[in-house]
């Protein structure tokens, strides 16, 4: 993916079902200059893109399907998704990344998105 993305976007990615939303909660740079992507997900889906971006005037109705995902930067070039918005995160949104990062064992999968929230296989 070709864009400069930053913590708080929020990206559209597209189903035959309709269009998804996840957000980026941090971006770790470690060894070698690769990127952790943490990211949360939402189980809405919208009939089109418009629709996707009204619902982003009301975040707080979106109901999560991940609260953290930790991806390698192959995993999140392999979630097709478009930048569709940016808003500031608060510390309820960073929670389940926070933990992550204060444990020992620290869990980064290197599968899309959206095989991990399940819409795809």
């Amino acid at each position: 993916m070709s864009q400069n993305f930053e913590a708080g976007d929020f990206l559209i990615f597209q189903l035959e079902s309709g269009y998804g939303l996840l957000r980026i909660l941090a971006i770790d740079i470690v060894e070698n200059g690769e990127k952790i992507w943490h990211l949360s997900g939402y189980n809405e889906l919208f009939p089109d893109y418009e629709n996707a971006e009204i619902a982003l005037n009301n975040i707080e109705n979106l109901t999560i399907n991940l609260s953290h995902m930790a991806l390698t930067n192959r995993a999140f070039e392999r979630t097709p998704a478009s930048r569709i918005g940016n808003f500031i995160l608060n510390e309820s949104e960073l929670e389940a990344c926070n933990i992550w990062k204060k444990t020992e064992t620290r869990l980064i999968e290197d599968r899309s998105a959206l095989q991990l929230m399940g819409f795809i296989r």
